[in-house]
């Protein structure tokens, strides 16, 4: 599928697969300092969330 992805598009997937994954490790690492479960909760959801963006993203460049 990348062949009819332009070079545009590439850098634009990476950027937001970047972001993405730098989001899902900023949650992780609020979960894991969270000492409230409600915002604990919030914050896993919110990781696992970005993860998957992430995934089917990558999917596009695969």
């Amino acid at each position: 599928m990348r062949s009819e992805l332009s070079e545009l598009d590439v850098q634009n997937l990476r950027h937001l697969i970047g972001g993405y994954d730098t989001t899902h490790c900023k949650m992780n690492d609020y979960a894991n300092n969270a000492t409230d479960q409600q915002v604990k909760q919030f914050f896993q959801k919110a990781a696992q969330s970005a993860k998957e963006n992430k995934q089917q993203l990558m999917q596009f460049l695969g």
